[in-house]
């Protein structure tokens, strides 16, 4: 297949890459990969490939591994390479860069020097999961990896309980019983949650279920894949009807009636329409 030699001007391109399915990929990463004067990317050996699949021939052109471990040393040189006027694609390993990915430092660095970043979009596992999962989406918190060690893991979920929206966390399949658990310890174990593997390949697995099931799922199980936890929102199944009733009477004290249902539909991760008709009985 020929894809397009678009001119690009001098920049940082970020170029969203398929997590799972090559096929995913946008035609306009295909046209910004055919096109940059220079290639990056978090894993060169995945991104050889993923071109040789695409038919976008590679050629002379630079290609440089940029990664955790390779840091200020590759990031100076594709600095240097914006300074001379040349286009830069950046492609993580899967997924779009930035999103628990290398490229927070180089976008930074080259956007504080006057450099255009830009981004040519497409998948994400986030995005991909919270379409999947049946919960909320009107609200979410990408929260990445807990720690490894119990005590601060405990911690850092305890940090988002009561954030109003879907949590959202990537987890290794080594760790995801024991994650499981220790949100069931601090969120309570009858929380909704959703544990989404593989998402787009040929093993690709959803379950749904309260925290406790979901460990009972997969505590003897051998699990393979990347992994996203999705948990619902604090308050979604555990706040009555006067609950909710008693803090919309104290926020339509101060607020009206469509500011009120707004806040209190997202505090308890209610429908807001539902919020709304309530708030006008109480007004009448």
């Amino acid at each position: 297949m020929n894809h397009q030699i678009v001119p690009l001007k001098a920049g940082l391109y970020f170029v969203a890459t398929p997590i799972g399915t090559a096929r995913d990929i946008t035609l306009r990463a295909l046209d910004i990969l055919a096109s940059a004067d220079v290639i990056a990317a978090e894993d060169t050996r995945s991104l050889r490939r993923l071109l040789e699949i695409h038919g976008v021939p590679l050629g002379q052109r630079p290609l440089l591994a940029y990664h955790d471990h390779s840091g200020a040393g590759t990031r100076g040189k594709l600095l240097d390479y914006l300074s001379q006027g040349k286009s830069v694609a950046y492609a993580s390993e899967a997924g779009t860069p930035l999103i628990a990915d290398p490229g927070y430092h180089l976008s930074r660095d080259a956007s504080e020097a006057g450099y255009l970043v830009t981004s040519a979009p497409g998948p994400s596992a986030i995005i991909t999961a919270l379409s999947l999962a049946g919960l909320p989406t009107d609200a979410f918190f990408f929260a990445g990896f807990m720690p490894n060690a119990k005590n601060a893991r405990k911690t850092g979920i305890e940090a988002v309980k009561d954030v109003p929206g879907t949590l959202v966390f990537y987890e290794s399949p080594r760790r995801l019983v024991e994650m499981l658990k220790d949100a069931a310890h601090v969120l309570g174990g009858n929380r909704q949650a959703v544990v989404c593997r593989e998402l787009t390949k040929k093993f690709e697995e959803v379950q749904r279920g309260t925290l406790l099931e979901l460990v009972d799922i997969f505590h003897e199980r051998t699990i393979k894949g990347e992994i996203v936890v999705l948990i619902d929102r604090a308050g979604a199944n555990e706040s009555s009807e006067d609950d909710v009733e008693t803090a919309l009477r104290k926020a339509l004290e101060t607020m009206t009636v469509r500011d009120a249902s707004e806040v209190v539909a997202q505090a308890f991760g209610v429908n807001k329409r539902k919020i709304y008709s309530m708030a006008l009985s109480m007004k009448d």
